[in-house]
């Protein structure tokens, strides 16, 4: 599994058009083969932090170069987000109680 976690902070003048790209970017992302799961958590500062669990690098790759989520990608960098930070982790152990 590959495990992207990644870390933003939107830009205010822009919340609202980033909430109406984000519901469509989830469906699609749900919708790639090797979709495992994401969740998204805002803290109180305001930093929102994304988890995301794909099956294998290809599928992960997949993703991120898929068409809409490329022009996404490039609205986050140019309007959405005023920083982020993106990192691509190998799961090594995973183990967990019921």
């Amino acid at each position: 599994m590959i495990v992207t976690v990644f870390r933003s902070r939107l830009r205010p003048e822009h919340v609202e058009e980033y909430q109406q790209w984000a519901p469509r970017m989830r469906a699609l992302a749900e919708s790639m083969p090797g979709f495992v799961s994401a969740k998204t958590f805002t803290a109180a500062d305001g930093e929102r932090v994304s988890i995301e669990i794909f099956e294998s690098p290809e599928t992960l790759e997949a993703w991120r170069n898929h068409p809409q989520h490329r022009e996404a990608q490039r609205l986050g960098r140019e309007k959405f987000y005023s920083e982020f930070h993106v990192q691509v982790c190998r799961v090594e152990r995973d183990y967990h109680m019921p």
